[in-house]
This record gives structure tokens, sequence and C-alpha cells, in this order.
């Protein structure tokens, strides 16, 4: 079995499908499958179950990709100690990261860090429901709570808190709720209900049991613009609310927390540009780190 052969394997294995990996690749579909009936004769085992809508891996495959990202890794691990005797990070860094964070927080810095490394591309991705660092979806992932599943290298970067908040729009014309049973006579803003896939992620029951939205946004930034807009009252980040003076907030003695964590692939570690990039993101956080939580 020859290294191309292999790389062609691990694009399918992580794209769950032929077409996929085709096109990520860059070659003809027919021609990735021959490549990979062929490899399967070369190693004399079954690599793929191919079903009409993707591809599984067999035992086989699983413990023929584990081999081969360790290859993977080190030939990229090679390649990095190589480039850095340029004392220059390039290549591209991906990051995923929830909205909120990603957008309101990130995006605006990302020049900085571009300008210390010009020959780095850095591209920014949302992180969605169905979200793989083994896929290589993203380099690094800010992700909400630690994950417990995959060989993945976790680092926590900041706790961060939550509060329910009106705009003073909504609270001159409806007044403001003095428990969370008077919460029940107003309008909330909150999260799709079923998009909702982790425990961690359904803010709004931590502040009250009873919680049920009239008006239902996918995303944090979403909601943070609907809550201004006088839509009603949302459990929004302290810090992306901070910034909005024609925000108030509704029972300011409740609070709810959680933590931003960056994750990586364990085959990333040690890479010049995975470390220039966690590097940057524990840097600005720490910076401000006053903003992510709210004492009360």
């Amino acid at each position: 079995m020859n290294w191309e052969d292999g790389r062609l394997f691990l694009a399918v294995a992580r794209a769950g499908q032929m077409l996929g990996a085709a096109k990520a690749l860059g070659i003809n579909q027919a021609t990735l499958s021959r490549r990979m009936a062929a490899l399967e004769k070369s190693v004399g085992a079954n690599l793929l179950i191919r079903r009409a809508n993707g591809c599984e891996l067999t035992e086989d495959g699983e413990a023929l990709a584990a081999s081969l990202e360790r290859i993977e890794a080190e030939f990229m691990q090679a390649q990095s100690v190589l480039s850095e005797a340029e004392l220059q990070v390039s290549g591209t860094v991906r990051i995923g990261a929830p909205d909120g964070f990603g957008v309101s927080f990130l995006a605006p810095r990302l020049a900085e860090f571009s300008n210390r490394h010009p020959k780095l591309t850095v591209q920014l991705v949302p992180v969605p429901q169905a979200f793989s660092l083994s896929k290589r979806e993203a380099d690094i992932a800010v992700m909400v709570g630690r994950p417990e599943q995959g060989r993945l290298i976790a680092q926590k970067l900041t706790d961060y808190t939550l509060g329910l908040y009106a705009s003073r729009a909504y609270a001159g014309t409806h007044g403001l709720p003095l428990s969370t049973d008077g919460l029940r006579d107003h309008r909330l803003v909150g999260y799709v209900e079923d998009l909702i896939y982790a425990a961690s992620l359904n803010y709004a029951a931590s502040f009250w049991s009873g919680w049920r939205s009239r008006i239902e946004i996918s995303s944090a930034t979403g909601q943070l613009e609907a809550v201004r807009a006088g839509a009603g009252i949302g459990v929004l980040h302290d810090y992306l609310a901070a910034g909005h003076p024609e925000l108030v907030p509704v029972l300011p003695e409740l609070s709810a927390q959680r933590a931003y964590w960056i994750v990586h692939h364990e085959s990333l570690r040690g890479l010049a540009r995975i470390r220039a990039a966690t590097g940057f993101l524990n840097e600005i956080v720490k910076a401000e780190a006053g903003r992510f939580v709210r004492d009360r």
C-alpha cells in the first residue's frame, strides 16, 4: 500500500461518501471508487461498507484509518518543523466557533492575527450541530463544554455567563417581571427547541423550568438582535449584551455559567499553525477576561 492510496482512503473515511471525498480531492468519483477497490485488494480486507447514501468503515477500515491518521500527523509535524526554519507560520488554519463568540468577538480581531502571520490563511466557520474535527471540518474548534469522546486535545478557554435581558422600549411598554413566575406573562425569545443538540445549550431552562419561547432563533447573535429590537425577554450572553446600552437586565440576580473550550484533533498536535491559533485565542480572551463573566 502506498501513501497516496492511504490519503485517498482517509478522505473517504472523513467524508463518509465517495462523492463528497471525490469533490474534495478534485478527482472523478469512479476513479476514486476503483482506487478504493484496489486498496482493499492490496491489503486483503474489506475496508468500506458501500451504501446508497454513503460509506461506513468496517472494523478493519476503522483500524486502518486510525493508523493512517497517526502517519499523517507525523508527516504534518515533520513539515511543520521544516517550515519553522523560515520563522513563518504558513498554510491554512480553519477555526470553528459558535456564532456569538465567532462573529461578535473573534471575527473583529482576526485582522491582527493575519497581520502577525502574513503567510497564513485564516478561515472562520460556524460550529453546527453535526460537527466533526476528525473529518477536518475545522482544525480548531471553540466549543461549549469539554468533549468527552474522540481523539481530541481540549484546553479550557474561559468561563462565561448569561443573563435575562429586554430592550428599554419593551420594558417601557410591557414592564418587567418581579420573579421567574412573572415570565409567563411576557413574550420570550429563545433557541429553536428541536435544534438544541446538547443539554448545556438549553440556557433558558437554567432560568425558569416553564420557559416557552414565542420567538425561536437558532443563533445567539440573532436572539441578541431580536431582543434589542423589542421582541421580548431573552437569555443573552453577558459579554454580547454589555455593548448595547439599549438593553436592560431582567431579574439580574439570576445567572447561568458555561465554559468555552479550545479543541483540536490529536493528529494536529504540535503544528505551528495550530500553536499560533490557540495561542492567539488564549491571548485575546485573557486580555478581556473581565468581559466574559459578569459580577452579580
